[in-house]
């Protein structure tokens, strides 16, 4: 391996980085440009954000930070030092399903699964905002196309998430 293709956090000393995800405060010693996804994954031990395209444009990776949803695959770990993350893992109350999780579960929104976390966590952003009419397909389908699913389960997505904004 040449110089030029060997990774640089080789060379790159690590920084202390403490981090609340889903409500726990957490802390690691982390590369300072290792992404929020490879420390969630990675150094945290939470496996349900997933990594897809790398570069921002699926939103396999999308989690909440602060409230808003954000592409996990694109934001620097330590640039969350102080804020609060939430993951799929930390959007239940316990054994309850968060009501989104409760909707695809019921609206057959998912098939293959992979790209379900980062759905539901955009879907749960998308909410959060308070649109005019959330419930509206059009403008769910526009908020959400930041999210895709290679197994074409958008209708379902759309179905699930239009529920849940409707109170049901």
């Amino acid at each position: 391996m040449s110089g030029m293709d060997k990774p640089r956090q080789d060379s790159c000393p690590g920084h202390a980085v403490r981090l609340t995800i889903n409500g726990v405060s957490r802390h690691a010693v982390l590369h300072p440009f290792t992404t929020l996804l490879e420390a969630l994954r990675g150094d945290f031990g939470l496996p349900g954000t997933k990594r897809g395209c790398g570069a921002g444009a699926c939103g396999a990776c999308t989690v909440l930070l602060d409230g808003r949803r954000i592409k996990s695959c694109l934001t620097l770990a330590a640039m969350c030092q102080g804020l609060n993350v939430t993951t799929i893992e930390g959007l239940s109350a316990g054994n309850r399903l968060h009501p989104l999780q409760q909707a695809f579960v019921e609206y057959d929104a998912l098939q293959c699964g992979y790209c379900t976390p980062g759905q539901i966590l955009s879907a749960a952003g998308y909410l959060a905002e308070r649109h005019d009419d959330p419930a509206n397909p059009k403008t769910i389908r526009e908020q959400m196309s930041g999210n895709l699913c290679r197994c074409g389960a958008y209708p379902n997505i759309v179905a699930a998430i239009a529920a849940v904004a409707a109170g049901g």
